[in-house]
C-alpha cells in the first residue's frame, strides 16, 4: 500500500468518526427537545426563582413587672426584585417619586447589593402606596411589597435613651459585620439596650422560595422556612416610676424655664435601675420606618442635644453632692471627728472663698456643715486632705471610671489631680484654690447623673457598689429563661462602718432640718438626701439632687440634675419628691383616697 492509499484510508475513518458525532449531538439535541423540553424551559427560567427573605420579629421589651413596652407592628417595605435585567431608569424614577426617596439613594443600594434576594428600598411606607404598586403593577415591573414586622415603642418618648432605636444598616456597619451574617437591608440597633443586646433580640430570618413572573410578582410559593423571633428582655425598669419621672421632669422644666435634665432612679442593694430620664428626648418610632430628613434636622439641630443620654453621657461639677466623698474622706483620714466645730465667718480665713448665698453660720460640727452645704467647712476639709487624697477618695466611690452599665457611650467623667493639671494646661502647676473648689465639687471635677447615683447608692448600701444594670432576664419565645443578671458587687469602700453611719446621719438631717427640708416638710417616708449646685460658665447653674430611702433601710436612690436650673433645692429637689412619691406608692395611695 502506497502514501496515498494510507492517508485516503485514515482520511475516510477520520471523517466517518465525524459523521458518528454529529449525528449522536443531533440525536441527543432532539432527545431533550422532544422529550424533555419542559424540564429544561422550567430550568432556563431558573433566574426567575428568587429566595425572598421573611425578617424575624425582634424581642419584645417588659418591665419588672410584665409591662409591655416595646413591640412590633405589621409594616410594607417597597423592594426590588431584578429577574432577566436590571430595573430600568424609568421604573427607578417612578418609583423615587412614588416614595420620595431620591434616584441617587436608591441607586447607591442597587450598587452596593449583591445576591438575588430583594433590594429593599424604603420600609414603613403608607398603604395608599402598597394600593398604587399594586394597582399599576405593570408600571412597576420587578417592584415588590414585602410584609415585614416594624418596630413599636408604645410610649413615643418615654425611656427612649434606655431603649434607643432600630434602623437599617448602613455600609459602615455592615463592612464591620459582615462576618456576623449581617446583610444589606437589615435593620439593627443602633442606640441602647436595642443595640447592646442586638445579637440576642434580633432573631433568625426566614424565608420563602418563590416563583416569580417576568415583572417581578410571585406566582408560587416552592418552598418557606419559618422564621424565629427574636428573645425578649425583661427590664429593670418599673414603668410606673418611668413615667412618674417623665411628667416629673417636663413639669419641672417648664416651671423653672430650663431645657435639659436627667433623673435615675436605682435600686442600691442590687444595681437594677428603675427609670432613667433624659431631656430633651426623641420619638424612637421616627427611626423605624427611615427617618425624614426633616425630622433629622430637627433632632440634630436641637442645642440641648435630644440624642444624648444625658443620664449617662452628661458630664457635670458634682456641686456639692461631692461632699459625700470629701466628707468620707476627711472623717476616714482623722481630718475632723464628727463633733469638732470649725467657725464660719462666712468666707475661709487662708483664701477668701465664701458659702453661696454668702451666709455665715457660725461655729458647725459634721452633720450641721452637711445638712446646710456649708462650703467654708467643706473647703477646710479640702485644705486637710489635700488634692490627691480628694481624688484617691473619688475612685473609690468610682468616680473617673465608666459603670459599666449596659448602654452604649457612657461618659468616664472626671476626678482631677495634679498630674491632669500638668497635662492638660499651659500653667500645669496645682494651687490651693483649686483643690478647695475639688472638696466642694467644682473646679475640674465631672461626674455623670448616673455616678451620683452610685455615689449616694454606695453610702445607703454601708460601702457596696454594685454593677449598674436595665436587664433582668433574657428570655425566647417559649418563656425559657436564656440569661439571668444577678447583682454584681464591684467594689466595698474601704473605711469604717462609723465613717459610713456619720455620713448618712449628715445626709439624714439635709432632709429634716437642711436644705432639703422645706420640699420634703410632712414627707412621710424617712429618707436621706443631698442638695448640689453646679457652676456654668455658659449661663445658670446646674440644679443637683441626690437622695435615698427609706433611711432604716434603703431600696431606692434617686439622682436629678436640671441644667440651668439655679439652686438644686428649687430645681432638682422637687423632682426627688415626686419620684420619691412614686417610688413608694404614695402617689397611688393619694389618688385613690382622692376617688373615695
Amino acid at each position: 500500500m502506497n502514501e496515498n492509499e494510507d492517508f485516503s484510508g485514515r482520511l475516510q475513518f477520520l471523517s466517518g468518526v465525524i459523521v458518528l458525532i454529529i449525528a449522536v449531538l443531533i440525536g441527543r439535541a432532539g432527545y431533550l427537545q422532544v422529550y424533555e423540553g419542559e424540564l429544561y424551559a422550567r430550568l432556563a427560567e431558573g433566574n426567575r426563582i428568587r429566595i425572598i427573605p421573611a425578617e424575624a420579629a425582634r424581642g419584645t421589651f417588659y418591665d419588672r413587672n410584665g409591662e409591655l413596652l416595646v413591640t412590633n407592628r405589621p409594616g410594607f417595605a417597597v423592594s426590588l426584585l431584578p429577574l432577566t435585567e436590571p430595573i430600568s431608569p424609568e421604573v427607578i424614577d417612578r418609583v423615587s417619586k412614588l416614595i420620595n426617596v431620591p434616584v441617587e439613594e436608591i441607586q447607591k443600594k442597587i450598587d452596593a447589593h449583591i445576591g438575588f434576594d430583594p433590594i429593599r428600598i424604603k420600609n414603613d411606607v403608607l398603604p395608599d402606596i402598597v394600593t398604587i404598586i399594586e394597582e399599576q403593577k405593570d408600571d412597576y415591573p420587578g417592584v415588590v411589597i414585602e410584609v415585614l414586622p416594624i418596630r413599636d415603642y408604645i410610649y413615643g418618648e418615654y425611656a427612649a435613651h434606655v431603649f434607643g432605636y432600630v434602623s437599617e444598616i448602613n455600609e459602615e456597619e455592615l463592612e464591620r459585620r459582615k462576618d456576623e451574617g449581617y446583610k444589606s437591608g437589615y435593620i439593627i440597633g443602633k442606640f441602647g439596650l436595642e443595640r447592646i443586646y442586638d445579637k440576642e433580640v434580633r432573631g433568625l430570618n426566614g424565608g420563602d422560595q418563590v416563583e416569580v413572573d417576568v415583572s417581578g410578582r410571585p406566582v408560587q410559593i416552592l418552598g418557606r422556612q419559618s422564621p424565629v423571633p427574636g428573645n425578649d428582655l425583661i427590664l429593670t425598669i418599673d414603668k410606673h416610676i418611668q413615667e412618674a419621672a417623665e411628667r416629673a421632669v417636663d413639669e419641672q422644666l417648664a416651671i423653672v424655664h430650663a431645657h435639659a435634665a436627667a433623673a435615675v432612679v436605682m435600686n442600691p442593694q442590687t444595681g437594677e435601675v428603675l427609670a432613667m430620664v433624659s431631656r430633651p428626648a426623641f420619638n424612637p418610632n421616627l427611626f423605624a420606618g427611615g427617618i425624614s430628613t426633616q425630622n433629622w434636622n430637627i433632632l440634630n439641630n436641637n442645642p440641648y442635644h435630644p440624642m444624648d443620654n444625658k443620664a449617662i453621657t452628661g458630664e457635670y461639677p458634682p456641686g456639692s453632692t461631692f461632699k459625700i466623698v470629701t466628707g468620707t474622706a476627711a472623717l476616714a483620714e482623722h481630718k475632723v471627728t464628727p463633733q469638732e466645730k470649725i467657725f464660719d465667718s462666712g468666707h475661709h480665713w487662708i483664701i477668701p472663698k465664701t458659702n453661696a448665698g454668702g451666709e455665715a453660720l457660725g461655729w458647725i460640727n459634721f452633720q450641721e456643715a452637711m445638712a446646710h452645704s456649708d462650703n467654708v467647712y467643706f473647703y477646710e476639709m479640702g485644705n486637710r486632705l489635700g488634692v490627691d487624697a480628694l481624688e484617691r477618695y473619688a475612685r473609690m466611690f468610682g468616680l473617673g471610671a465608666r459603670t459599666g452599665i449596659d448602654l452604649p457611650y457612657e461618659a468616664e467623667g472626671l476626678a482631677p489631680n495634679r498630674k491632669y493639671k500638668a497635662d492638660n494646661y499651659e500653667d500645669g502647676e496645682w494651687y490651693l484654690s483649686e483643690t478647695f473648689d475639688a472638696a466642694i465639687g467644682q473646679g475640674f471635677n465631672l461626674v455623670t447623673p448616673l455616678q451620683a447615683a452610685m455615689v449616694m447608692g454606695e453610702i445607703a448600701a454601708n460601702g457596696k457598689r454594685y454593677q449598674p444594670h436595665l436587664v433582668q432576664r433574657i428570655v425566647d419565645m417559649n418563656g425559657n429563661t436564656v440569661r439571668d443578671f444577678q447583682p454584681k458587687l464591684l467594689s466595698e469602700l474601704d473605711v469604717s462602718p462609723s465613717v459610713i453611719r456619720n455620713v448618712q446621719e449628715g445626709l439624714h438631717e439635709v432632709t429634716k432640718f437642711g436644705t432639703a427640708a422645706g420640699v420634703f416638710a410632712g414627707f412621710p417616708i424617712d429618707i436621706a438626701g443631698k442638695t448640689g449646685t453646679a457652676e456654668n460658665s455658659q449661663g445658670r447653674d446646674h440644679g443637683w439632687f441626690v437622695a435615698y430611702g427609706p433611711y432604716a433601710n434603703p431600696n431606692i436612690v434617686v439622682a436629678v440634675i436640671v441644667e440651668q436650673g439655679g439652686f438644686g433645692a428649687m430645681s432638682a429637689v422637687p423632682i426627688g419628691r415626686r419620684i420619691m412619691e412614686a417610688a413608694f406608692g404614695l402617689d397611688v395611695a393619694a389618688a385613690n383616697a382622692g376617688k373615695k
